[in-house]
């Protein structure tokens, strides 16, 4: 006899069985390093001075000088009261050049990192992708020349420009400033050039295309986080650069910020004129800082990128 299998109903949901709860997953108490927690504070409290003193340089660049030193840290009054709450800045911008300084420092720093920015690429990719014999070395060797601190150099770099009658000249600080950036941006390429991936350069060149196609239509772009980095870094640098402008340049109509930053530093303290000093290291400082916070996170992305491939 065949037997007949019988299926059983289908449960009512009254009758079904409550589904179990879940099981917690038992939480493992991590160990708090000590070390670690030194670090963290050790960051929180380096953070925190810095925004003091960003918040005590703010409000004294709006204050007279007996306010900067008796009242330091409170909001300014006496120039608002008056009704010349910019006094400070109008001092700074026309009567110590600060006008003229920002306008070549603008010029200066745009042509120096885009001329960096511009050398440094091609050698990259040379270094990286094209197998030059003694590539490595000659990587090498642009990395022992980022190891050279500049302050050794100034007095030869002096004597060579003052021979060929660049010194006291913008062009010859130009050149100086491209030369001198140029081992730490072409490291920093090599490290972004070396991540892209082989296939569409072994394409390109299957469909014809030369090295110098290659390089200018399919790495430049797929390298333009590198290249926006690097010309950033090279930006926020030679914005803040001071000593190499003080060494070379002399003439008022050539000076840069931090050139003028320094004259005026001089003048300020035998006319106590130290609102006005403030107020132009804060013309210094705010345009670099406020281009860091808008572009960190791409800075960051960019050299983590170059670091980890």
């Amino acid at each position: 006899m065949s037997t007949v299998e019988v299926t059983p109903a289908p449960r009512s949901a009254a009758e079904r069985p409550a589904p179990r709860p879940p099981r917690r997953r038992s939480r493992v108490r991590r160990r708090v390093s000590p070390l670690r927690v030194l670090g963290t504070a050790v960051v929180w409290l380096f953070t925190a001075v810095n925004l003091l003193v960003l918040y005590w340089l703010l409000v004294s660049s709006f204050k007279t000088p007996v306010e900067i030193f008796t009242q330091p840290f409170q909001l300014p009054r006496q120039w608002f009261v008056v009704g010349q709450p910019l006094r400070n800045f109008a001092y700074a911008w026309n009567q110590a050049g600060f006008g003229s300084a920002f306008l070549t420092t603008v010029l200066l720093v745009a042509a120096a990192a885009v001329s960096v920015v511009a050398l440094a690429a091609p050698a990259a990719y040379v270094l990286t992708r094209l197998g030059v014999r003694g590539a490595n070395v000659l990587t090498n060797f642009v990395a022992v020349g980022m190891g050279v601190p500049f302050q050794t150099v100034i007095v030869p770099l002096f004597v060579a420009m003052a021979a060929v009658g660049l010194t006291d000249n913008l062009l010859g600080l130009y050149l100086i400033y491209v030369a001198l950036s140029l081992p730490f941006t072409v490291f920093l390429l090599t490290g972004f050039f070396r991540s892209l991936p082989d296939e569409l350069e072994e394409a390109a060149a299957l469909d014809g295309a030369s090295p110098l196609r290659t390089f200018a239509s399919i790495m430049l772009p797929l390298a333009r986080g590198g290249l926006l980095t690097a010309l950033i870094l090279n930006a926020v640098g030679l914005w803040n650069e001071t000593l190499l402008a003080i060494v070379f340049l002399h003439d008022n109509a050539n000076f840069t910020l931090g050139r003028a930053l320094f004259t005026f530093y001089g003048a300020a303290s035998y006319q106590s004129e130290y609102g006005g000093l403030v107020a132009g290291i804060t013309i210094v400082v705010l345009p670099m800082l406020a281009l860091y916070l808008v572009l960190a996170r791409r800075i960051i992305a960019g050299l983590t990128l170059g670091a980890g491939k």
